[in-house]
């Protein structure tokens, strides 16, 4: 242990000194004077470390230069200043005079001991004016943390600096490498800051533990797009199929195409959804809504008549007969002799082939079941998904686009009511297991949050609302059953209050600095107002001159790092390169199997 902490000193020393610690200084916040010999250099970002004693023993303090100051008191001078405004500046004191005043919000304290060789403390004193502050590098996190290193994980560099910046994902379970909970995280930032490509390197994070399942709701098909035939593409090609494959880790990708559905209440709401009754001149929703029950029970109710053959014709004219006899027509116009009636002329005068063919088919075939062609029910594709007897589980991409709907029925509220089935279907899963004393552990995925539960919902918007409540319900409830929710969106305001709140761990990045925006960030993050005014220093990516040279900056809070556990803002760079991503993560491609 003191050969470790000797080691570790000796690195320290061979590290620049940025300055010393100033006055005045506290707990919260240190006050640094900068050394002359590192005012030329960036500051700001820098992660920079300390030495000091507390309790009789050795400890050592990391955190983030935020801000930094100019003073020169003779500038200040009114007199002073009348004799610069007419010679520009006074050579005895421009310059010569000038202090650099540095803000270092600390992130880390450890403390020398321990069966790992350094275990967490807190800053509990001010260490005295004059205490040398170091720049930290690579070589002093790997020996800092060299307990830890095969938790750690790296998604990019601190920020506007050269170390990596060092992250841990715990699985959601117990024992080795597990957090005993589950985490609820939140990615933010504008269309292009990076946040999707942030994502799928956190989903390689935790692809690393075999008994952890893995479920992405994707509404826009950017997931998916990565693990089709062909490989990635775009300025980030990150490889996340063959890289899950060499975790080993299978991954699979059900479109809408394959996803079959298996709620009559779904074909009911579906139906409800399609033009079908209204060209059987049902105008008012409140008549298609009954219609569609009515038909759907008594279709339950009649032999032969099951979801998987409703894109059979005979299947077909079985609710075509139903529709034409007098008991179900009275069950729709209960009292309204004339209505039903006209309902019954509209039914017998319709072209009962293209009613087949435009509008029934395409709702069926959300139903069909076709094994031979790798089409999964809901249910299969989660029990598939999130069964704990698998000592290595799989990860699932669920492709909900539009581009994937081609001869099917779709639109916003179904998509959302295929949603809200997939979502319930785990919640229900991971609600059973902790009733047998089992952590589901797994994580859900959520890209286009903001769409899926935003703050305020259309008048009209019953499906989107189902959708809504039941992710606000499960980030309540779910993180004591081991399932955990990543949830990526381009805004802070416009999703739901109740959600943000239950977030644990938060990566903001750029586009999130002006209006509602700032406030609900400044909401977030507190009182630190320096972390604050260094994240309104990110830059846009898409304003650098050359991809190469983009920098997607990010803020993180939460238990996220071994750098991070007092709460403090962390600042880092992503990696801008898949390989300077790979080898800083020890990751191998899995060649692709052609066909």
């Amino acid at each position: 242990m003191a050969e470790n902490s000797k080691d570790l000193d000796k690195i320290v020393d061979e590290t620049e000194r940025l300055g010393v610690v100033g006055s005045p200084s506290s707990t919260a916040q240190l006050g640094l004077d900068i050394l002359g010999s590192a005012v030329t250099r960036k500051l700001v970002g820098e992660l920079a470390l300390f030495r000091f004693a507390q309790d009789t023993s050795p400890h050592y303090a990391l955190g983030q230069i935020t801000e930094v100051q100019l003073r020169n008191i003779w500038h200040e001078d009114p007199t002073m200043r009348s004799l610069i405004r007419q010679r520009g500046r006074v050579d005895a004191v421009s310059g010569r005079q000038d202090t650099h005043l540095g803000q270092m919000a600390i992130s880390a304290v450890f403390r020398k001991g321990g069966a790992a060789g350094y275990e967490p403390s807190i800053l509990g004193t001010v260490p005295a004016t004059g205490t040398p502050i170091h720049l930290v590098t690579d070589p002093v996190l790997g020996e800092l943390l060299r307990p830890y290193r095969d938790q750690i994980f790296y998604l990019g560099h601190v920020y506007g600096s050269k170390p990596r910046l060092p992250l841990w994902f715990k699985h959601f379970d117990r024992g080795p490498d597990g957090a005993g909970e589950a985490y609820h995280l939140g990615i933010f930032g504008k269309t292009g800051s990076g946040k999707s490509v942030l994502a799928k390197m956190i989903l390689l994070a935790y692809a690393r533990y075999p008994k952890m399942a893995l479920l992405v709701i994707d509404p826009q098909g950017e997931f998916a797009r990565d693990m089709r035939s062909g490989g990635p593409t775009g300025e980030f090609p990150l490889p996340v199929e063959q890289l899950l494959k060499s975790q080993g880790k299978e991954a699979f990708v059900l479109t809408v195409r394959k996803l079959v559905l298996d709620r009559w209440d779904l074909f009911r709401q579906i139906l409800a959804e399609s033009r079908f009754f209204r060209e059987l001149q049902i105008m008012t929703q409140d008549k298609v809504d009954l219609a569609c029950d009515q038909l759907t029970e008594t279709m339950r109710k009649t032999p032969g008549i099951t979801l998987a053959t409703l894109h059979d014709r005979a299947v077909f004219d079985k609710a075509w007969n139903l529709l034409k006899q007098e008991k179900l027509r009275n069950k729709i116009y209960a009292r309204e002799g004339a209505a039903a009636e006209r309902f019954g002329d509209a039914v017998n005068e319709a072209n009962a082939d293209e009613l087949y063919r435009d509008i029934w088919l395409p709702v069926a075939r959300l139903f069909q079941e076709d094994h031979a062609g790798g089409r999964r029910k809901v249910e299969d594709a989660l029990k598939w998904l999130l069964d704990t007897a698998k000592t290595k589980r799989p990860v699932l991409v669920v492709d909900v686009s539009k581009e994937q709907a081609k001869d099917l029925l779709w639109n916003d509220t179904i998509q959302a009511l295929v949603i809200k089935r997939l979502l319930e279907g785990v919640t229900y899963t991971a609600e059973g297991l902790y009733q047998e004393g089992k952590s589901l552990n797994a994580l859900v995925v959520i890209d286009e949050a903001h769409r899926l539960a935003p703050r305020e919902l259309p008048s009209d918007g019953d499906a989107a609302r189902g959708v809504r409540n039941v992710l606000i319900d499960a980030a309540r409830t779910t993180r004591k059953y081991g399932l955990g929710w990543l949830f990526i969106s381009q805004t802070l305001s416009s999703l739901h209050p109740e959600i943000l709140q239950q977030l644990r761990i938060f990566f903001f990045g750029f586009g999130l600095g002006l209006g509602q925006e700032f406030q609900s960030l400044r909401q977030l993050v507190g009182s630190s107002g320096t972390a604050l005014d260094l994240y309104q220093l990110f830059r846009d990516p898409h304003s650098a001159f050359d991809t190469k040279s983009r920098q997607y900056s990010f803020m993180t809070i939460g238990p996220v790092s071994p750098l991070s556990f007092s709460g403090s803002p962390l600042f880092l760079n992503a990696f801008n390169t898949v390989e300077a991503f790979l080898k800083a993560n020890n990751l191998e491609v899995q060649p692709r199997q052609n066909g």
